[in-house]
């Protein structure tokens, strides 16, 4: 089973981004649009894990003790940069509690013989991507390509992308299964914030 820890979205949140790409979409038809059912914050990618693994996963995650998060969606980028882009997305600002919280599951899970993340934490809320993964690093192919070319344009006449700020109280364990039509995703477990 497929697996990762994510924080879900308000669904007030969620409204606004959906109204939002129904407005841009049309700006970039080749990329591949995540639905907005499908949004959340990623805060660490499991991998695939029998249902065995699965279940010692959940105590070490019920073990986490950490606060309410405040995020706000507000902002926007190109991964790896704007003059290569392969992934589209939201910007999130939180304070030191979200990467606190994303270091303390990449501990818990790194404790189980998950590899722990090379990388420094880097919140964002993927909307679209050209193709392949959706990490911020270069990856073989990256360059130079018209996909999000008239988006890019269209982005810079608009005012500063702002969709509010939730409060986070509780983070999930999600099971993620590759359908046809893109991933679904099911929450397996909840743990408290607070």
């Amino acid at each position: 089973m497929r697996v990762f820890v994510a924080l879900d979205i308000d669904d007030a949140i969620r409204a606004r981004l959906e109204q939002f790409l129904d407005g841009v979409r049309g700006f970039a038809p080749e990329a591949r649009w995540l639905r907005p059912e499908s949004m959340h914050v990623t805060l660490k990618f499991i991998g695939e894990k029998s249902s065995e693994a699965v279940e010692e996963i959940k105590p070490s995650l019920g073990a986490i003790r950490a606060g309410v998060i405040e995020i706000s969606f507000r902002g926007y980028g190109f991964f790896p940069t704007s003059k290569a882009p392969r992934v589209f997305w939201i910007g999130m600002v939180a304070g030191p509690e979200l990467a606190a919280l994303a270091k303390a599951v990449d501990e818990a899970t790194a404790a189980l013989g998950v590899p722990k993340e090379e990388h420094e934490f880097s919140p964002h809320l993927t909307l679209a991507r050209r193709s392949g993964s959706g990490a911020p690093g270069w990856r073989k192919g990256d360059g130079a390509n018209p996909v999000f070319q008239r988006l890019q344009e269209k982005l810079a006449a608009m005012p500063p992308l702002d969709f509010a700020t939730m409060t986070a109280r509780e983070f999930f364990l999600y099971q993620s299964q590759l359908m046809r039509g893109g991933a679904r995703y099911t929450k397996i477990a909840g743990f408290r914030l607070g």
